[in-house]
């Protein structure tokens, strides 16, 4: 979300009822990501909803964001959590049973699962897993399961019924083109409202 306003943007989703959101910008300088992280803190405290740093923990833990997500290829679970302390949300994306198996071994708060389908929202994502990961995932863990990769409103209601405790987005709310064009962003809060929805239904 490089170049717009970050702040607004979380505005805009917890308007439409986003109540865990996470702050991801793959171009943004340390920074430019703390001095989001900054402004979007101040918009999710005021409202009680949550914020957390998608990969980085130095950003997560200056900022006291409430948590972070991390990565295969980030700082492992275990190292974050001396960083961040006992009390901070940490969660983990995996993209195969050994990798959500592993998972499960640390203090991870949740594990991402996916992507379940194509996605737009990485230039080299993970080999699609579909929805049979999830459910395998959800046999054998009752930790929090976080579905992601390729979700749509139309897809969320098969992707919970397979188990997963909730969905993350990204292309759904913006095409990946206008990532980071501000400007020609689309309905974000009629695009989460969506999402709310179908989870309810």
């Amino acid at each position: 979300m490089s170049n717009c306003a970050h702040d607004e943007i979380v505005r805009k989703m917890m308007a439409g009822g986003a109540r865990l959101i996470q702050l991801r910008d793959k171009d943004a300088s340390a920074k430019e990501i703390l001095q989001a992280a900054i402004a979007c803190l101040k918009v999710t405290r005021a409202a009680g909803a949550t914020l957390i740093i998608n990969d980085r923990v130095d950003v997560a833990l200056t900022s006291n964001a409430d948590g972070v997500h991390l990565g295969q290829e980030d700082l492992g679970v275990e190292e974050a959590r001396e960083i961040l302390g006992d009390d901070k949300i940490i969660g983990i994306s995996t993209h195969t049973i050994d990798q959500f198996l592993a998972a499960m071994e640390t203090s991870a708060n949740y594990i991402a699962v996916g992507p379940v389908y194509p996605t737009a929202s990485k230039e080299n994502p993970a080999p699609v897993v579909g929805l049979d990961l999830v459910r395998e995932a959800r046999k054998i863990s009752d930790r929090p399961i976080v579905a992601i990769g390729g979700i749509t409103p139309e897809r969320a209601r098969e992707v919970i019924d397979a188990g997963a405790d909730s969905v993350a987005v990204i292309s759904s709310l913006y095409p990946y083109t206008e990532i980071r064009d501000f400007t020609t962003r689309p309905d974000i809060t009629g695009r989460v409202r969506a999402f709310i929805d179908a989870k309810k239904d």
